[in-house]
C-alpha cells in the first residue's frame, strides 16, 4: 500500500521524545477496499497533505507550521474537523459551503481513503485531509488564531472509567482549541454518551477563554452544517441521546 507519509523509523536519540501522554485513538486495521485503494492511489496530493513527520506515522514535526492560504490558494474562513471518520460530515459541509475551506484531521487510513473518494466524486476544491494526531496538529501545525470553526463530533467515549484518561476533550485539549481558534470563533462538539457530554461541558466551561453560544450549559440544537451520519444513525437506533454543544472563543 502506498504511503503518503515517510516511513523512516525514529533514530535512537528520538526515542526520549516519544509521546508520554496517552493518545485518544487505538490502532485499527488499515486495509482498504478496492475503490478506496484506487482513490488513495489517484490522489497524488490533491486532498492529502504531505507534512514532515516526527516520531510516528501520525506525528507531525513540531517545527512544521501549515501555510493555510498557500494550501488552499486563497484566504477564506477555515473549518477544522477533528476525527473526520469516513468523511460524511466534512464532505457534505465542504460541498454546501464553497466559500469556506475545510481541513479534516484523521488517523485511520481507510477513513481518509473513503473521504478522498467522496471528495473526488464531488470534485471539491476547498477540502484537504491530514493524517495526524489531533493534539499535535492543534499544538504546533496550525497557526494560532487561524481557525474559524473547530468541530469534534462523536469522539471515542472510552466509556469504561479506567479509560476516561484517553478521552480527547480534556482541560489540556481545551487549551489547544483556544490556541487555534480566532477570537469569536466557534467550537462545536457532539456526543451520544451523556456522561461524556457532562465532562465536555465541565472542562470547556472551566476555561474562561470560552463562552456558551446559547444556553448557559452550552447545549444547542444540531446546526444545519452537521449532517446526520451513519454513525449517528446507529446511536439513535441504540436509543442513545445526541448532545450538541457550541462555545465561542472570547
Amino acid at each position: 500500500m502506498p504511503e503518503h507519509a515517510p516511513a523512516t523509523p525514529p533514530r535512537p536519540d528520538d526515542l526520549s521524545r516519544f509521546r508520554t501522554q496517552p493518545v485518544s485513538f487505538m490502532r485499527r486495521s488499515g486495509r482498504l477496499n478496492p475503490r478506496q485503494q484506487r482513490a488513495w492511489d489517484a490522489d497524488d496530493g490533491r486532498y492529502l497533505l504531505e507534512v514532515p513527520r516526527h516520531i510516528a506515522r501520525t506525528s507531525v514535526d513540531p517545527a512544521h507550521v501549515l501555510d493555510v492560504a498557500a494550501t488552499y490558494g486563497r484566504s477564506a474562513p477555515l473549518v477544522v474537523e477533528i476525527g473526520s471518520g469516513q468523511g460524511e460530515a466534512v464532505v457534505a459541509a465542504a460541498a454546501a459551503a464553497p466559500e469556506r475551506d475545510f481541513l479534516a484531521v484523521e488517523v485511520y487510513t481507510p477513513g481518509l481513503a473513503q473521504t478522498v473518494l467522496r471528495a473526488a466524486q464531488r470534485d471539491l476544491g476547498n477540502l484537504r485531509l491530514l493524517q495526524a494526531n489531533a493534539a499535535e496538529v492543534l499544538a504546533t501545525t496550525l497557526p494560532p488564531a487561524s481557525v474559524d470553526e473547530l468541530w469534534v463530533f462523536f469522539p471515542d467515549p472510552w466509556h469504561k472509567a479506567r479509560h476516561h484518561k484517553r478521552r480527547l476533550v480534556t482541560p489540556e485539549f481545551v487549551g489547544l482549541a483556544a490556541r487555534v481558534l480566532a477570537p469569536g470563533g466557534t467550537w462545536r462538539l457532539a456526543t451520544d454518551w451523556a456522561h461524556y457530554a457532562d465532562q465536555m461541558r465541565a472542562v470547556v466551561e472551566a476555561d474562561d477563554r470560552f463562552a456558551p453560544v446559547a444556553r448557559d450549559d452550552g447545549v444547542v440544537a444540531r446546526f444545519d452544517g452537521r449532517v446526520r451520519t451513519s454513525f449517528e444513525n446507529k446511536a439513535h437506533d441504540a436509543g442513545r441521546t445526541i448532545t450538541d454543544l457550541a462555545y465561542r472563543r472570547r
